[in-house]
């Protein structure tokens, strides 16, 4: 299964409640914070939902 590693390069300040909170759910605190997480659809939506706050790239194990 493929994973997907999610930067976050942009802060959340200005953002709506739900991208702040999209943030957090992903385990991203602070700008370039990376984390590690499975390629699922609803780590997919999440994504779509801050796409302009974070960097996607693909790890393959």
């Amino acid at each position: 299964m493929a994973r997907l590693k999610i930067t976050q390069i942009r802060s959340g300040i200005g953002g709506t409640r739900n991208q702040r909170e999209t943030l957090r759910t992903l385990g991203l605190r602070r700008i370039s914070a990376t984390t590690v997480r499975d390629d699922r659809p609803e780590v997919r939506g999440m994504i779509a939902t801050v796409t302009h706050l974070v960097k996607v790239e693909e790890v393959h194990e």
